[in-house]
């Protein structure tokens, strides 16, 4: 990855962004002046109204789509600044952002430990050790006696655990959770919440939680509304889990 290092701490920080669908009369602006940090080992929560630019600032992030402006740094650097600054974005994907979506998407013909298991290999770790690495995280996550059961015979909660242990398996620095407790009932829900702060503070990772769940808006210590494509902080209540 060809990045511009920072000197500033690691974590999200996101400047100025603006994202603009189209040209002229049709153009539409999505994100218009963006601005969010996340320290790392910080869980916060990023919630707004369909339509508001909550998908598109993820996707920006996310590098899955091109911001019109701005900038944005992941960790100790800067991967945007009015133009990418790596060279290869699947790599950066797959190496510097863990995702969580509301649906887990394992693969079905892999049992839990390889599905964990798959980015690091990708990645060009070893197998027993990706291995290794993904029983260790199946095991923080107390899912460990599902290592070699199939997707399907996994229950809600023990599927999106599994989730968490693959965005974390290759150590990002940033964790893009989008509505991961949406199918989830309350007590499960909050367990995800528990995991993901537990998960960021033990392995320094910043993480953002896009969400209309109102069972876990009280848990944030910090929130971002985000409403017609801008962005206001607000301290959160910071439940105790």
């Amino acid at each position: 990855m060809n990045a511009m290092n920072t000197h500033t701490p690691g974590g999200i920080l996101i400047e100025g962004l603006r994202k603009v669908y189209g040209h002229g009369d049709t153009a539409v602006e999505a994100l218009k002046h963006v601005n969010m940090q996340v320290a790392p080992g910080e869980v916060v929560g990023l919630v707004g109204p369909s339509g508001s630019g909550k998908s598109t600032l993820l996707k920006c992030l996310g590098a899955i789509i091109e911001p019109t402006s701005g900038r944005m740094r992941l960790g100790s650097d800067v991967i945007y600044d009015n133009g990418w600054k790596v060279k290869d974005l699947r790599e950066l994907r797959r190496d510097r952002i863990g995702f969580v979506f509301q649906a887990p998407y394992l693969i079905p013909f892999l049992d839990v430990t390889d599905n964990v298991a798959l980015l690091p290999m990708l990645a060009g770790m070893p197998n027993a050790k990706a291995r290794a690495r993904a029983l260790e995280l199946l095991t923080a996550l107390d899912v460990q006696h599902r290592a070699r059961a199939e997707p399907s015979q996994l229950s809600g909660g023990e599927q999106q655990r599994v989730s968490i242990a693959r965005a974390l398996a290759n150590k990002p620095p940033v964790i893009l959770a989008d509505e991961p407790t949406a199918p989830l009932d309350s007590e499960r829900a909050l367990g995800v919440m528990r995991i993901l702060n537990q998960m960021a503070q033990h392995a320094q990772t910043a993480i953002i939680v896009v969400t209309h769940d109102e069972k876990i808006i009280p848990t944030f210590k910090r929130i971002y509304h985000i409403r017609d494509g801008q962005t206001v902080e607000e301290a959160g209540e910071g439940r105790t889990l």
